[in-house]
């Protein structure tokens, strides 16, 4: 399914091959990184590794979207991201998307160079909608029925979740559309984990085709899930395997947008399955170099 995106002035199609979206967290408390990356110079040198390594596009964030935390102050927001943003869209020439629900925060980072805002809250503030279109920047709409920072678990909550989704979905689109959004400017997101029980995501995920009937990128944010570790029983630097094989599912489900921590396992994968498939030509006089061939003698091999 080839589907077009405007973003910052540019036209994107997505055809032959999925974008990756390299995490880049400008917080002291991600879920998965814990802060490793704890200064300006880590982090623009961690976005200077993920694209090298194959990201497409480097998702910055500057609030932790784990809920027994309280929300980060807009100024503090800003002051996290926006040096940031300035380095990697402008000395590493990226294309950056920023990870808030916050109007005020979207303006300061795509006046920065963020040309997609990454909405996590469903487009609870339609002013978000607005700040988009006044700034030519792309909008992800992703699926909760939580405020930021609920955390929201009830087995019972949906009859159906894939219907709750669809018209959750529609129905904000709508709104973006009505608040100045071009089509062309819309991605959609089905939310894996928000507000959904590892159960509920995982029947989410088995009919997510359905949604592109919106035809709209889809982007598919399902790196180090809960919902991986509710069916592997591993903490989320651990999740990794399993990351790929529900890249493998999405994959097939043909979403156009993926959200990985490691950026060089899912890009070998893709390049190995694409292969494989026939998608991928290797050419006949491709060898392996001499010193892949097996590891360093002294090196530990685990």
């Amino acid at each position: 399914m080839s589907v077009t995106l405007d973003a910052g002035g540019l036209r994107y199609t997505f055809e032959d091959r999925p974008w990756l979206m390299g995490i880049v967290n400008a917080t002291p408390d991600s879920f998965s990184d814990g802060g490793v990356h704890a200064t300006l110079e880590a982090r623009v040198a961690l976005a200077g590794e993920l694209l090298a390594a194959g990201a497409d596009v480097i998702d910055i964030g500057g609030e932790s979207g784990r809920t027994n935390l309280p929300p980060v102050d807009v100024d503090e927001e800003i002051r996290r991201v926006v040096p940031l943003i300035e380095r990697v869209a402008g000395e590493l020439g990226a294309i950056v998307s920023v990870d808030t629900y916050k109007p005020a925060v979207a303006a300061a980072a795509l006046g920065a160079g963020a040309v997609i805002v990454n909405d996590v809250s469903g487009l609870r503030d339609p002013e978000l909608a607005e700040v988009c279109a006044a700034a030519g920047a792309a909008l992800v709409v992703m699926h909760t029925r939580a405020a930021p920072k609920q955390r929201l678990q009830d087995p019972a909550l949906y009859a159906d979740v894939l219907e709750d989704v669809m018209a959750f979905l529609a129905e904000r689109l709508a709104l973006a559309r009505d608040r100045g959004l071009a089509e062309e400017a819309l991605i959609v997101d089905p939310g894996p984990d928000f507000a959904k029980t590892p159960a509920q995501t995982i029947e989410l995920l088995r009919g997510v085709s359905r949604l592109h009937e919106f035809g709209r990128p889809v982007l598919m944010a399902l790196s180090r899930k809960d919902f991986i570790g509710a069916l592997t029983g591993r903490s989320p630097r651990e999740r990794d395997a399993g990351t790929l094989a529900a890249l493998a599912y999405g994959l097939d489900a043909g979403a156009q947008i993926f959200r990985v921590h490691d950026v060089a396992a899912a890009a070998d994968f893709i390049a190995v399955r694409s292969a494989l498939r026939g998608e991928l030509d290797l050419p006949a006089q491709a060898m392996l170099p001499e010193e892949l061939r097996a590891e360093a003698p002294g090196e530990h091999v685990s």
